[in-house]
């Protein structure tokens, strides 16, 4: 290639093909569409906040309410001892069901509170269960280690189907999802639970067993309730 103008007109082309193909990857990325759940790193949660209640809305600002039901969806699945236990075994109280996994950080510190509540609250009908989505074996082994006593269900892509009946089709571990003991949903928290947070949503689940609140109400309590305790975004 020893004419001058062809090495000229093959290095025009060669340039204008490179900023063709920056335009184009710079185009597919910022053109993606983004996922409609809350985005998160393996092993992480997001900060939780009044938008994943049931009545609030997704992580980009749709509204949820048709993706979480109304009332808790019949599921079953295998407990410490492999034997398939139905959600409905725990009819008349009221649930914690906490979905969590071995390998989230965020899961491990959440289960001296989740003990505590179980222990504090047993007394007024309300029930913690644990439903690990990881391989059994690893399961059983870190319930031995840290002795947690509140019932475990456990499940791999079972576990994970019960969560897409809950409206946690791509879900973010842990989340926590808080029923009355009529099996109403009262709340699905995201990302890691604090007492407060706890406190607050049982308060008013106990208000709705007792009759002195309707749904509704308690659910815009709670949610009033957590934007007040969300933390502040830094000035």
């Amino acid at each position: 290639m020893n004419n001058p103008l062809l090495r000229l007109t093959v290095a025009v082309l060669l340039i204008a093909l490179g900023i063709w193909a920056g335009a184009w990857v710079y185009s597919a990325r910022g053109t993606a569409p983004s996922h409609p759940g809350v985005p998160v790193s393996a092993g992480e949660a997001s900060p939780a906040n009044p938008s994943d209640l049931v009545d609030g809305a997704d992580a980009g600002g749709q509204p949820s309410r048709a993706k979480i039901p109304e009332r808790l969806p019949a599921f079953s699945l295998a407990d410490r001892t492999g034997k398939p236990t139905s959600i409905s075994s725990f009819a008349g109280q009221s649930l914690v069901i906490n979905f969590w996994a071995t390998w989230c950080a965020p899961c491990r510190r959440e289960i001296p509170l989740l003990q505590a509540l179980q222990a504090e609250w047993a007394g007024r009908d309300t029930t913690v269960v644990g439903i690990a989505v990881d391989h059994r074996d690893s399961v059983l082994e870190f319930a031995d280690r840290f002795k947690m006593t509140y019932p475990l269900l456990i499940g791999e892509q079972d576990a994970l189907d019960a969560a897409a009946a809950l409206g946690a089709d791509t879900p973010v571990f842990p989340f926590t999802v808080f029923t009355d003991r009529r099996g109403e949903i009262v709340a699905l928290f995201i990302g890691e639970l604090h007492r407060p947070q706890a406190e607050l949503i049982l308060g008013e689940v106990q208000n709705l067993n007792q009759g002195s609140i309707e749904l509704p109400a308690a659910r815009q309590i709670i949610a009033a309730g957590l934007a007040q305790l969300a933390p502040k975004p830094a000035s």
